[in-house]
């Protein structure tokens, strides 16, 4: 991918003697994801036709974001991201409306000891086991129903300090700690996580556990989620559970390549759980298994297909079953058009976010859609990296 690179020299020292300097570079880069969408059960019966143009985006969420970095000398460097995420059809800002909400750090690097960086970032379950589920390919129209697991990469972490290991032998690994920030409360707000993954030629596998704590309740009960975490609270199945005290995600995935075909399979647990002042009183578990195939047709063309099973149980029962369909085809390298399709269908009760159940609604990813016991979902679209 062609990114525009601007690349200066700066003395490494005002005052050091001979020709001794530091070489720092930045980039900017881009995506736009855009689609014709169709939702059939958008809202309850209605059906809906749109521009499929969120800063979520479906292949990939758009955005525009700097990244660079300093050479320190010793094998050191100084890096930073900054990353925003915006709707391409109005310009109005993603991920509640942050500047830089996608991502905003800076750190330093070894090549030897790996990585530390501080600010807004994602978590080690996103950078080391996304990329091996079907999300990584084919985006939110194979993720997980409501996106309650994080499968689709809904939230990002404030405050967060993480580290980043070297590669040694295919395995590496990740640990993330965010202050809560509340005085003579520690733990309130602040999350944690921790991932480790192996990449062995055509075999890579991962696993990982994330866990946020709501913020201290200012009323009883809480009206929402209020974390250094945002949350995955995007549609009906999970909205119920956002006066959690807190969440937490374990996950594992696998994929293995054998010549044209790749095979994937992922499994994850998630848990909100309850405290005095939620709205529920009994810890809601979501587990969820997933395989998908995808099958390269020739240099330009992916198609793929994946299928998803979602059980919540604790405070009430639902059941979510789910069939993808993605095909993706390079006009360059750079630009690419696409389609998508799911069908999900629920069934059970879920928490209706008053202490109450009500059905469970059909809502494929992390789109927020709120259909009837079924929801199918139409994605053409293109997308171009820049």
């Amino acid at each position: 991918m062609k990114r525009l690179a601007l690349t200066l020299l700066a003395p490494s020292a005002l005052f050091a003697a001979g020709t001794a300097h530091a070489q720092t570079s930045v980039t900017l880069y881009g995506t736009i994801d855009t689609s014709i969408t169709y939702v059939h059960n958008a809202q309850g019966n209605q059906n809906l036709w749109a521009l499929g143009n969120s800063s979520n985006g479906n292949l990939s969420g758009t955005r525009w974001g700097i990244k660079g970095s300093e050479d320190l000398g010793g094998g050191l460097k100084a890096i930073f991201q900054l990353e925003n995420g915006f709707n391409p059809s109005t310009g109005q800002l993603g991920q509640g409306g942050r500047m830089f909400g996608r991502q905003a750090y800076v750190g330093l690097a070894s090549a030897q000891y790996g990585s530390v960086t501080l600010g807004r970032q994602y978590d080690p379950l996103i950078d080391l086991v996304q990329g091996l589920t079907e999300d990584n390919y084919f985006g939110s129209a194979f993720a997980t129903a409501g996106d309650v697991d994080n499968y689709d990469n809904s939230f990002r972490v404030n405050n967060a300090v993480k580290y980043t290991s070297p590669v040694w032998y295919g395995l590496q690994a990740e640990a993330m700690y965010s202050f809560g920030g509340v005085a003579g409360s520690t733990g309130a707000g602040q999350s944690y996580a921790g991932a480790v993954s192996y990449t062995n030629g055509p075999l890579g596998v991962a696993a990982g556990y994330f866990y946020a704590a709501n913020s201290q309740a200012t009323a009883v009960p809480r009206t929402t989620w209020d974390s250094t975490s945002d949350g995955t609270f995007d549609g009906p199945v999970n909205l119920g559970y956002q006066t959690a005290h807190s969440l937490s995600i374990a996950r594992v995935a696998g994929q293995y390549t054998l010549g044209q075909f790749t095979f994937g399979l992922g499994y994850s647990n998630a848990q909100y759980r309850p405290d005095s002042s939620s709205t529920f009183v009994s810890s809601e578990k979501y587990n969820t298994g997933q395989g998908w195939v995808n099958y390269q047709v020739g240099v330009p063309l992916l198609v793929g297909v994946g299928y998803s099973y979602t059980k919540a149980n604790g405070d009430t029962s639902a059941t979510y079953h789910q069939i993808s369909l993605g095909a993706d085809y390079n006009l360059s390298k750079r630009t690419d058009v696409y389609l998508t399709a799911a069908y999900q269908h629920a069934s059970g009760q879920t928490g209706n976010g008053t202490g109450g159940s009500m059905a469970a609604q059909a809502s494929i990813g992390s789109y927020g859609y709120a259909g009837t016991s079924t929801q199918e979902m139409v994605n053409l679209g293109l997308r171009h990296k820049f």
